[in-house]
């Protein structure tokens, strides 16, 4: 069941999706209703979600109504009806998010090392760090600078 994200306790699961790109405008809408309705379906759990940046979904599940095998299985799915949907890549954790002023940009590691390496990227540039797991994590640690990040040892 959808519940307030401000509800959840802080162990909460997060289940974390980066799209490829930005989602347009015209887009929120229908994710906004389809997350809502995915989310209502699942009766067993007290789930929320954030769209950030217009760029990811992420979901928070506490951690006192888990998903089942199954309903963790529904998520994949919906991710995957989502990706076709929309023509994004929504599983692939690998790339490196990060922040340039304002704008969220997403680049392979390897393309990411070329940044470090031009010095287009520094220490001080946020990473939205994919490896975070719970809810707390989300608001303490999900925009980190590079050097404190999973990405340090690339300095």
């Amino acid at each position: 069941m959808l519940v307030q994200f401000d509800s959840l306790p802080e162990t909460s699961r997060v289940y974390y999706y980066p799209s490829s790109r930005k989602f347009y405008p015209d887009e929120i809408p229908v994710l906004t209703s389809k997350v809502e309705a995915f989310c209502q379906g699942l009766a067993d759990a007290q789930i929320s979600y954030r769209l950030v940046y217009d760029r990811f979904v992420l979901f928070f599940v506490s951690e006192n109504t888990p998903l089942s095998i199954e309903q963790n299985d529904q998520l994949v799915e919906f991710v995957l009806d989502l990706e076709k949907e929309f023509g994004i890549n929504l599983l692939d954790k690998v790339n490196v998010c990060f922040k340039q002023g304002e704008f969220v940009q997403r680049k392979e590691i390897k393309d990411f090392k070329k940044l470090i390496k031009s010095r287009s990227v520094s220490g001080r540039t946020l990473i939205l760090d994919p490896m975070i797991n719970t809810k707390a994590e989300f608001l303490t640690n999900w925009e980190v600078p590079l050097s404190e990040s999973w990405l340090s040892h690339l300095l």
